[in-house]
């Protein structure tokens, strides 16, 4: 699951339960304030990826961490490689480049990691022209956060698009200044 969210300044997501997901979380733009059942809280912000596993239940809220400007954020989800893990939490800032940075993984090394050896979340910032490959996978998940991008043999994405692929990879071309984010999964819906 991918979600683009904009919320409000004062809005949010009271408290509320999560069992046995991978959460990633991706702001774009502004602040995020999170607070958990385990006693973790803080502001997330662009750079700073967010991973809470939520195992055999956790209860969080998501807050706009500002009185004044909205904030845009990424949450991804995805199913743990074992249901009933101990829930925990991982931050870390990530820099992004004109290549592809794993953000998250169980897979390849990665700055946050996942319970999922299946699967690796990458980021790419990109100015015009600059292009990356998408990896060859089992499934490949693409989703534009900020400007537009041409995906070889699909066409042209702008913000907010997504394209999913299916034994392929494929080259990312840049229009403009743009933030992509790449989801690679090589096992089924039932981890095979």
């Amino acid at each position: 699951m991918n979600n683009d969210d904009i919320v409000a300044p004062g809005a949010g997501f009271d408290t509320h339960p999560h069992r046995d997901m991978e959460i990633v979380t991706w702001v774009l733009s502004g602040q995020l304030a999170h607070a958990d059942s385990m006693g973790n809280s803080g502001v997330i912000y662009p750079g700073l990826a967010q991973r809470m596993s939520a195992g055999t239940g956790v209860e969080h809220s998501e807050k706009n961490g500002s009185a004044s400007e909205p904030v845009h954020f990424v949450q991804m989800w995805v199913l743990p490689d074992t249901a009933g893990v101990t829930p925990s939490y991982q931050q870390q800032e990530i820099e992004l480049a004109d290549t592809l940075t794993p953000i998250a993984s169980g897979a390849v090394d990665a700055a946050v990691t996942l319970h999922n050896r299946n699967a690796t979340l990458y980021g790419a910032r990109l100015q015009p022209g600059d292009s990356v490959e998408v990896p060859q996978a089992r499934y490949v998940h693409l989703f534009v956060a900020r400007g537009a991008v041409t995906l070889d043999g699909v066409g042209p994405l702008a913000e907010g698009d997504a394209a999913r692929l299916t034994d392929t990879g494929g080259r990312v071309t840049a229009d403009t200044d743009a933030e992509i984010l790449v989801w690679e999964m090589n096992a089924g819906l039932g981890g095979a």
